[in-house]
């Protein structure tokens, strides 16, 4: 990490920075970006992540169905032409 790369970060992040800060920051940085790169040496694993339990998504299938009828629900409402009608808002 560069000293003109952490002073883009800060201006684009609305930072001020003193050159102490820069200096700082930049070594901080780039031993944090180092340490992800350990990352890939990690052996990679396709049977399971971090869950020892495996996780499947189960979907049912859905079949529309009218329960209610609506003019039975509409019945006792205020209505005016199937739309019902509730308080007047201020």
């Amino acid at each position: 990490m560069d000293v003109k790369t952490v002073r883009d970060v800060a201006k684009f992040a609305h930072i001020a920075l003193t050159d102490e800060e820069a200096e700082r920051y930049c070594k901080d940085l780039g031993d944090i970006l180092s340490y992800f790169e350990l990352l890939n040496e990690a052996p990679e694993c396709n049977e399971r992540g971090v869950n020892p339990i495996l996780v499947e998504d189960i979907v049912r299938d859905d079949v529309p169905k009218v329960e209610f009828d609506a003019d039975e629900l509409l019945k006792d409402m205020d209505t005016y032409d199937r739309y019902v009608r509730g308080p007047r808002l201020s």
